[in-house]
Parts: C-alpha cells; structure tokens; sequence
C-alpha cells in the first residue's frame, strides 16, 4: 500500500521488449538504495516489481495490460516518473490510501499559475469510469501524487498545485495533451459496491436456523 508522498522522481532511461512484456530501466539516486529484488515500488501510481537492481538504477517488467492500461504506452526514454515505496506499518499516513492499480488513464489540459499567486492550478479530463469516484474536496492520485480536488465541472478536474508539489514530481514535465496515470479512491469504490449489492430472496432468522439443525 502506498500513501501518494512522491519520495523522489526517477527517469525512464531504457525501454527494452522482452516477448510480450517490456522491461523498463529506472535511474534514480535513493531508491534503488531502499530496493530488493521482488519489492514493490509505486512508478508514477502504478505498482511494479523491482528486478535487476543496481547503484542508481532498477527495472520493473510490465506486462501487456499494464502497458496498454497506463501512460506507459505513451512513455518514452527521457520520461520523468515519481517514485514511491511502499508505506511502513509504523510509518506516517501523510496522504490517502493509493494501491497503485491505475483505474484509467485521463489527460492532462493544463498547470497554470494563479494570478497573483505562487501556487497552480492543474487541470485534468477525467474518464466516466474515474470521475464517477471523484467529488469536491476528495482524494485522486494523478500519476501517484496524492491530492485534493478543488473544483468538478463535468469531465474536468482542477486541483490546487503548491510549489514544492510542482518542484518535487514529474507535474512540470508533462505537457498538454499528455495521458496521466488516475486512481480513484478506494473508500468510493466499496461505498458504491455496498450501495448497489442487490439484497438476497430471503434471509433466514437464527431461530429459523436452529429448527433447521444448522
């Protein structure tokens, strides 16, 4: 389980096909130095496994669904992507709960800054199937960053950006029109789950059990 506090951002510097998977090169400067073979390790809100792991770099191999399912499709060699280990059972919860199963990808429109402002405004179009999930002041991961939604107009989702946010992540290297990685929180998902669980023909009493010899 992760929490969406980016630790540190790596870049993609290789990209190899390996039969239907892809393996993908990650350099980075702390946490390879964290890693062991078989680890989970959150790359831009997609949990992978790290293999092959050396002094400032480790791999991860996607598998087809991942690779068509997430903005890894539309990667390249040079791409920035946020890093994020996996939280500790004594650890902080600085964020929400972020499993790092992308739900879809959606796409990026802008990151302006407010008028008179140090701070941004980061406006994503959200797909039907994330947006339903999504409501005023909830949580989202964009790209494993946890953050806050400020403002819902149909598709579009605007989110209040602090510099350290934008400094911190791969925010100010994705350009418009660019897919990002999107989980939607997973509190919503068990809430629509129970609220639309049809209820069973019957249900049996205890006394009714017990005349029956259960």
């Amino acid at each position: 389980m992760f929490t969406g506090i980016i630790e540190e951002v790596g870049r993609i510097s290789g990209i190899e096909q390996r039969g239907e998977n892809r393996r993908i090169t990650i350099t980075a400067t702390n946490t390879p130095k964290e890693l062991k073979t078989g680890n989970s390790v959150a790359v831009s809100g997609v949990c992978l496994t790290a293999l092959d792991i050396k002094h400032g770099s480790f791999c991860a191999d996607l598998a087809p669904e991942t690779w068509v399912r997430t903005s890894f499709s539309r990667t390249h060699e040079g791409a920035l992507v946020n890093l994020e280990l996996p939280m500790k059972a004594d650890g902080r919860f600085g964020g929400h709960i972020v499993q790092g199963h992308v739900d879809s990808v959606g796409k990026f429109l802008a990151l302006e800054q407010i008028q008179d402002s140090e701070n941004f405004w980061l406006r994503i179009e959200l797909p039907e199937e994330v947006e339903k999930y999504t409501v005023y002041k909830g949580s989202i991961s964009i790209e494993g960053i946890s953050l806050t939604v400020a403002k819902l107009e149909d598709s579009t989702c605007t989110i209040a950006i602090i510099p350290h946010t934008v400094e911190m992540t791969n925010l100010n290297s994705i350009k418009p029109g660019d897919a990002v990685n999107l989980e939607a929180d997973l509190i919503a998902k068990y809430v629509e789950k129970m609220m639309t669980r049809e209820e069973p023909e019957s249900s049996l009493t205890v006394e009714e059990l017990v005349r029956q010899g259960f």
